[in-house]
């Protein structure tokens, strides 16, 4: 595709996406189907975190790289085919290293500007990885109050958005392993947060690690995640079908 036609391609999609109102999703109809969510016409999708969402996506409007090698584009990839006459917008604004503080000094331009009508958060390994560290700046309890704003504040501008957060998660394997018990120390707690949160704000949790801790029933860890916190194509992939699974019930 000719660069002039990507930037066409991606114009056309903000365009629809600003003049489409806010979409009414009807969770948990058609059960029985594998798709049992209906796609308002432009319906935006936004996935917002670390590492594991960025994906090393572009930074341009290259639709080789523009979502990233990850879950976020295997999810968009398996919707936009099965939804092709939707006009389904997915944005990806993870960025590589990201904590909740850092979601929150960059939320009104990559978050509340693009008025996602399904907000998509996974965020917490880097903060428990500070506290590994020594930062005593990054605990529990900052944690759990930061991401608590980042919600309120979300829930006050966009009223009408969705909101999934994905469960934080690790396996045993290189580094994570060698301070397996750091982690657990840190990682649960924050797990435990996101739940709660989840609940709190009526937003759709996803249990990641409980899925991946399951999978090494079927495979060694490393198969899913190759260095304890990034996953392998297969995770991602696991990652994608839960994903779009949960959103319909």
């Amino acid at each position: 595709m000719k660069q002039n036609s990507r930037r066409s391609f991606l114009r056309n999609f903000t365009i629809l996406g600003a003049a489409a109102s806010l979409p009414k999703f009807k969770f948990g109809e058609n059960r029985n189907k594998e798709q049992r969510i209906k796609w308002p016409l432009g319906t935006k999708v936004l996935f917002q975190g670390d590492s594991i969402t960025d994906g090393g996506r572009g930074r341009n409007l290259d639709w080789n790289h523009v979502l990233g090698q990850d879950y976020a584009y295997l999810i968009a990839s398996r919707l936009w085919y099965d939804n092709i006459d939707k006009q389904l917008q997915f944005f990806n604004r993870g960025i590589s290293g990201n904590r909740v503080t850092d979601l929150l000094n960059r939320w009104e331009k990559d978050a509340l500007e693009i008025k996602p009508d399904i907000l998509n958060i996974l965020v917490g390994v880097n903060d428990s990885l500070a506290a590994i560290n020594g930062d005593k700046s990054f605990t529990v309890a900052t944690y759990e109050i930061d991401y608590r704003h980042l919600l309120n504040i979300t829930q006050k501008a966009l009223p009408g958005t969705k909101i999934v957060i994905c469960e934080p998660f690790i396996l045993p394997v290189g580094n994570v392993k060698e301070h397996w018990q750091d982690w657990q120390k840190e990682v649960k707690p924050r797990q435990e947060i996101a739940r709660k949160l989840a609940k709190e704000f009526d937003a759709v949790f996803i249990p990641l690690q409980d899925h991946f801790s399951q999978a090494l029933q079927k495979a060694p860890a490393d198969y899913w995640i190759w260095d304890g916190v990034h996953p392998m194509p297969a995770g991602h992939e696991m990652i994608a079908r839960v994903w779009i699974k949960a959103i319909g019930e």
